[in-house]
């Protein structure tokens, strides 16, 4: 998240919700899929995901129109995704096509077929795909600053984002089935053809000192190989950072990778693993040409991009990652407003932190009481779990750590957490580790209900001060002097107890 970018945080009492589930149908070159969402608005959850690699884009470099059997086989997954869609209740359904029926010479016939079965399509422009990419980059990453490319099969999209917003938008037909037509005509064919048109319309040297996010299948596969053969500790392919030269050294490796090797790669289908050389050999051209310092991937892209577009902007505004943390915790805890309440009192312990650290504690607090339905022995390895492998946007590996650590230690496990040894520095395990001592504390002295910590408070100074109001004095007993003497020594203080 870029410092100095200003969102929302929502509170406990904020309204989130949607009006009902909302279905979307993106008809893409490559794949048609139909995505359901419930939940919060600013960061539903996927109810439902089916995708169906149709190949409408088929052949579309040399023919001018759809694949007749591609044609086929889209309408009998359209016609069972509006069914599904129906049955499972979507309040709202979105249809949308891109390059393939956009540039289609029979794309007419197309769209009237998916008129008569009851499905009305919005077919995107070029910039009004790139403009979607974008906005689903944002969603994804509050404070993106740099250039989004979206790879689909029929088309390559660019767009600039900063400040919350989406600007300069492009639209080339470069997607994986026109790339390989490309690569066909030669080794050099492939720059030849993109080099010039980045620059004439400007956007050579755009991206210079800035990231790229990466958005599409086809370069999700991209990364899902390289954290395969750097041994990648996490699952996680959102947010996974790359140097810009990763994609030239991936076309040499693909030179020489057998197949039996790439059905090793998890979560890679066969039909991605067919197209990455092209999309390799195109995004080392890209980042080179923009003059990327990074290559981020991105998750979110045009379909949550279609659901941020229309939400209201205060909602909008809301940081993701609090309003996920802030659900998960009402969905799974015994206390929902309990995490808010904890950050707030641990909060004087950690001063000195950095306001990004700090929207990590807060979302680590409002995940606090998640692990007590799992049997005492297993708590801490729910909260690793969960930290890591949640599916949390507005986060990187080290927040993923750094959480992980935190909710470790807070349901009681000692030490370090060894995934979080190769994602995060010895200081931020540290702090987290102090994360989670206090949270263990807060927890164990109230019981989980307000009372005790709005009428306590924490101090650092000379000493870890734990002060009691009148009358509570009982509520300070063996466990919690415990726990209170632990965190004191984290800090390198000694405990002290004052009131009751």
């Amino acid at each position: 998240m870029k410092p100095g970018f200003l969102f929302r945080v929502p509170t406990a009492k904020a309204v989130d919700q949607a009006d009902g589930r909302v279905g979307i149908i993106d008809i893409g070159s490559n794949s048609i899929r139909l995505v359901v969402y419930d939940g919060p608005r600013r960061i539903p959850s996927i109810l439902f995901n089916e995708k169906v690699m149709a190949g409408l884009g088929k052949g579309m470099a040399t023919s001018g129109a759809l694949d007749p059997q591609a044609v086929e086989r889209a309408f009998v997954a359209l016609d069972r995704f509006r069914l599904v869609a129906e049955k499972i209740g979507v309040a709202s359904l979105h249809t949308v096509a891109t390059a393939a029926v956009r540039d289609a010479t029979n794309g007419a016939d197309f769209l009237a077929r998916a008129a008569a079965i009851g499905l009305a399509i919005t077919v995107l422009s070029g910039e009004e795909e790139a403009e979607m990419a974008g906005e689903g980059v944002l969603a994804a990453f509050p404070g993106a600053d740099g250039i989004v490319g979206d790879l689909g099969g029929g088309s390559l999209e660019l767009a600039r984002v900063r400040d919350g917003a989406v600007h300069e938008r492009a639209s080339f037909p470069l997607g994986v089935l026109r790339v390989a037509v490309i690569r066909a005509r030669g080794p050099r064919a492939l720059r030849q053809f993109v080099e010039p048109r980045l620059r004439e319309t400007g956007w050579a040297g755009a991206g210079r000192g800035l990231p790229f996010y990466l958005v599409g299948g086809s370069w999700r596969a991209l990364a899902r190989l390289v954290m395969y053969m750097t041994d990648y500790p996490l699952p996680i392919v959102h947010g996974y950072a790359m140097s810009p030269d990763t994609a030239q050294r991936v076309v040499r490796t693909l030179a020489q990778l057998d197949r039996a090797r790439l059905k090793q790669v998890p979560g890679l289908s066969s039909s991605r693993a067919n197209s990455l050389s092209d999309a390799a050999a195109l995004l080392a051209i890209v980042a080179r040409e923009l003059g990327s310092e990074s290559l981020v991937v991105s998750a979110y892209g045009l379909r949550e991009g279609v659901l941020h577009r229309n939400l209201p902007g205060d909602v909008r505004d809301m940081d993701p990652l609090i309003c996920a943390t802030r659900e998960e915790g009402r969905r799974v805890g015994r206390f929902p407003e309990h995490g808010d309440l904890l950050d707030r009192w641990i909060a004087p312990l950690f001063e000195h932190e950095s306001e990004a650290d700090a929207r990590l504690r807060h979302a680590t607090c409002l995940l606090a009481d998640i692990g007590w339905r799992a049997h005492p022995e297993f708590r801490a390895e729910r909260g690793l779990e969960t930290a890591l492998h949640g599916n949390w946007v507005g986060i990187d590996a080290r927040g993923r750590a750094m959480m992980a650590q935190a909710l470790f230690t807070s349901f009681g496990a000692d030490g370090e957490a060894p995934i979080a040894m190769t994602l995060a520095s010895p200081e931020d395990r540290q702090m987290a580790l102090r994360w989670g001592l206090a949270m263990r504390l807060g927890q164990r002295l109230s019981g989980g209900v307000a009372a005790p910590l709005k009428n306590s408070a924490l101090r650092l100074g000379d000493k870890l001060t734990l002060r009691l109001a009148d009358g509570d004095a009982a509520l300070y007993g063996e466990a919690v002097e415990r726990r209170h003497k632990t965190l004191a020594v984290a800090f390198g203080r000694k405990a002290t107890m004052i009131g009751g």
